[in-house]
C-alpha cells in the first residue's frame, strides 16, 4: 500500500517536473549557466538520468523505479534508496552500467525495507532543511549540490569550490535535526578526475 502510494507520488512529481522543464526553458537555462558543470554536461546528465529511470520503469516499477533514487553529476551516478532484496540492489547497478555515458556508479542503496510513510516524510523534511540551509549559507554555491536522504542518512553529491566549502556543507547537513549520518560524494572543482 505504501509503495503504491509512493510510486503514484513519484510519477506525478516526475510528470510535473517534465511540465516545468518544458515551460521554463529560459529559467532553466539561467540555472544551468550558474552551475559549475558545463551546459553540455548538464544536458548529458539529464539524458543519463532519464535513460536510467526509464530502464528501471521497464524492469520493475515498484522496487527499482519506485524505491531507487538517481542523482547524476558529470556522468557519475549516485544510487540511493531502500529496497527489500539484495537482488534489487544488484539489478539497479547492473542496469545503470548499461546506460551510455555512465562513467561511475556509486551504490548507496540500503536493503532494509524500512520505508514507512513516516520515514519517507521525515527524509523529505530533512532534504528540504538541508537544501534551505545550504542556500542561505554565505559564500557557498548551493546550486552545485544535490541532496538526498534515506532513513535519516544524508547523501551529498556535486562539485565544491574548495575543501573549506565542502567541509561547511557537510557540517550544515549534519546539524539538521534528525540526521544520523552524512555521506559525501562531492568532488572539488579542481579535482583532476573531473576532466
Amino acid at each position: 500500500m505504501i509503495r503504491s502510494l509512493l510510486v503514484s507520488l513519484i510519477l506525478s512529481t516526475a510528470l510535473s517536473g517534465c511540465l516545468a522543464i518544458a515551460a521554463g526553458g529560459v529559467a532553466g537555462t539561467g540555472y544551468t549557466v550558474a552551475q559549475e558543470r558545463s551546459v553540455g554536461s548538464v544536458v548529458d546528465d539529464n539524458a543519463i538520468w532519464t535513460k536510467i529511470k526509464s530502464a528501471f520503469l521497464q524492469h520493475d516499477v515498484n522496487d527499482l523505479f519506485g524505491d531507487v533514487n538517481v542523482e547524476v553529476s558529470e556522468g557519475r551516478v549516485l544510487l540511493t534508496g531502500d529496497v527489500r532484496s539484495p537482488q534489487t540492489r544488484v539489478d539497479a547497478v547492473r542496469i545503470t552500467w548499461q546506460v551510455s555515458g555512465v562513467k561511475e556508479v556509486i551504490n548507496e542503496i540500503q536493503v532494509t525495507d524500512q520505508t514507512t510513510l513516516k520515514n519517507y516524510a521525515n527524509d523529505l523534511w530533512i532534504i528540504t532543511q538541508v537544501k534551505s540551509r545550504l542556500l542561505l549559507e554565505k559564500n557557498l554555491r548551493s546550486i552545485n549540490y544535490s541532496v538526498d536522504c534515506i532513513n535519516a542518512t544524508v547523501y551529498l553529491m556535486g562539485i565544491a569550490q574548495d575543501q573549506n566549502e565542502l567541509n561547511r556543507a557537510t557540517i550544515i547537513a549534519g546539524k539538521v535535526k534528525g540526521v544520523k549520518n552524512v555521506i559525501s560524494h562531492v568532488r572539488l572543482r579542481q579535482d583532476p578526475l573531473r576532466s
